[in-house]
């Protein structure tokens, strides 16, 4: 499993619909999508919500990139990414 880092910015109608039932419907979702969630922050300044989510590939975190933004108003950016660790050891 790839790791990948899903940045989101709320717009107005994402803030107003704000609730813990749609955070299940998010994670219900990247599971559809054969992810595994391993952390959700909400974040102060350029963007609202960071979630690091592990995925087959990324055919499947684009599926769950867009379809959290349909399901929920918030646009998401999604990031591959490796541990310090891995990348020391590709690009040594």
């Amino acid at each position: 499993m790839a790791k990948f880092l899903l940045l989101g910015r709320y717009s107005l109608q994402a803030v107003k619909e704000i609730s813990g039932a749609r955070t299940k419907k998010a994670v219900a979702l990247i599971k559809r999508c054969k992810g595994r969630v391993n952390s959700m922050y909400a974040l102060l300044g350029n963007y609202d919500l960071a979630l690091l989510v592990d995925f087959p590939g990324i055919a499947e975190a684009m599926q769950a990139s867009v379809g959290l933004t349909k399901m929920s108003g918030i646009s998401f950016t999604t990031f591959p990414a490796m541990s310090v660790e891995e990348f020391d050891k590709i690009v040594k």
